[in-house]
């Protein structure tokens, strides 16, 4: 720690000077990951060593393996790969079918030919009649470069275009071959990117859900690139109204939420990314989405997302300290099954390693509501290391939660995806870990850094 010392005092110096506030600009030292590594391990009951589970295949480099459980008990996995790289021409979605919880799989079906335009970030809904619907990134108009200030974010053309559906009949055995484009209202964002709105650059993360016998899917729009590929972004949503009744996709109606020319932002930071949404008891929507400030933020909407609260950095609880987090995706899910029934758990990392680092070990929060003087909220327990990889430079991310008698994950590292089965008494601990159904009220009052 002696090492520390010098470089807080140089900064407390220098931000003094500039008029900051010393938790302005002090950057507290993270535990080593190799450190965090071995705390996993040794945590009772201990994390899970990725490499045990079971591998979903793909082409290489392969994201969001997402799932759907059909009526027949039968899993559905969607997923965006390649042979290449993230980003790399020839990107594009698959799907593939599993009897056994995700121990061995059926081939891939294509759902866009790597041969066509790029397609990616796909995300499956399952309709309450069984069909299952999937929504994308499609470069419609086949761009091979855009406008941006570095060679790599001029090549990445998977960020853009039209935000296309397709479905499937019969359970991902077979595609619809027409796609659909969905009609996304333009923003400020969208004028002040570089082709002023002729362009639309954005993606979407997890998985829609079921809110008031409508749909709800959260994406994120892009004003600019840069070093770092996105150097602007914000929150949105989609609503769909008659998916679940409406069979017809040329007659489904979307909104696209919030109302208004501004979508979620960060209090801190240009970057408010991936949006991630779950439905509260009361009614209420409550979402979690990436910054680059070293914490997530959340948000909550009483009106079905027409309006959401005053963005805020995400803490464990009312007037609690904030959740760490690097630039990596977080999400939450309400547990649907078993005697955690209507509890929420959340995805994050749990440091504030600076970029895109960071990701291992993967850790989980349990959360119940409370009520509070707008709404319910969510209280959030103790951190619980559930997932982790010897190579602590290894980045584990973009998981789904399935529960089939039992909560099971999936994950990918960009390379490799592989499910999960995740031990009761692992999960019970987040709740074992907290007293957070007897927690107080949550309020609106600013966290203590």
């Amino acid at each position: 720690m002696k090492a520390y010392i010098p470089v807080l005092i140089i900064t407390l110096i220098a931000s003094v000077c500039n008029g900051q506030t010393p938790t302005d600009k002090i950057i507290v030292p993270q535990t080593p990951a190799k450190n965090r590594i071995t705390e996993a391990i040794n945590q009772t009951p201990p994390a899970i060593d990725i490499s045990t589970g079971s591998i979903i295949p793909d082409e290489g480099y392969c994201d969001q393996p997402y799932v759907v459980k059909l009526k027949d008990g039968t899993w559905l996995c969607t997923m965006t790969t390649g042979k290449g790289h993230e980003g790399q021409k020839g990107q594009h979605i698959v799907s593939c079918r599993s009897s056994d919880r995700g121990k061995t799989w059926e081939p891939h079906v294509d759902i866009e030919p790597a041969d066509g335009p790029e397609a990616s970030w796909v995300m499956p809904y399952l309709t309450k009649y069984g069909r299952v619907y999937v929504f994308y990134t499609y470069n419609a108009k086949n761009m091979r470069e855009v406008i941006a200030s570095t060679s790599y974010a001029r090549k990445r053309v998977d960020t853009l275009g039209e935000y296309a559906f397709k479905y499937s009949d019969d359970g991902g055995k077979s595609w619809s071959g027409k796609r659909w484009f969905i009609p996304v209202r333009e923003t400020r964002i969208d004028r002040n990117n570089p082709y002023r709105g002729k362009v639309r650059f954005f993606w979407g993360v997890g998985k829609p859900i079921q809110h008031k016998n409508a749909m709800y899917l959260g994406f994120t729009k892009v004003e600019k690139f840069g070093a770092s590929f996105i150097a602007l972004s914000e929150g949105w949503f989609l609503r769909c109204a008659n998916i679940d009744t409406e069979r017809n996709p040329d007659k489904l109606i979307w909104q696209t939420l919030p109302e208004g020319d501004h979508g979620l932002k960060s209090p801190k930071g240009p970057i408010a990314s991936e949006v991630n949404l779950t439905s509260l008891s009361d009614g209420s929507l409550f979402c979690t989405y990436r910054t680059v400030a070293g914490h997530p933020c959340h948000a909550y909407s009483r009106d079905d997302g027409k309006t959401w609260t005053k963005s805020a950095f995400m803490s464990y609880g009312p007037k609690g300290k904030l959740v760490d987090h690097p630039r990596a995706a977080n999400f939450v899910r309400k547990l649907t099954g078993g005697p955690y029934k209507g509890r929420y758990i959340y995805w994050f990392h749990n440091n504030r390693v600076p970029g895109w680092d960071g990701r291992n070990p993967v850790y989980l929060l349990g959360g119940v509501e409370v009520d509070g003087p707008d709404g319910k909220h969510i209280k959030w327990g103790e951190p619980v290391a559930i997932l982790y990889d010897k190579n602590s430079k290894t980045r584990i991310s973009y998981p789904d939660f399935i529960w089939d008698e039992g909560l099971y994950i999936t994950e990918t590292q960009k390379y490799i995806a592989r499910v999960h089965s995740i031990p009761d008494k692992l999960l019970q601990s987040l709740w074992k870990k907290t007293k957070a159904e007897q927690g107080a009220a949550a309020d609106t009052d600013e966290p203590r850094r």
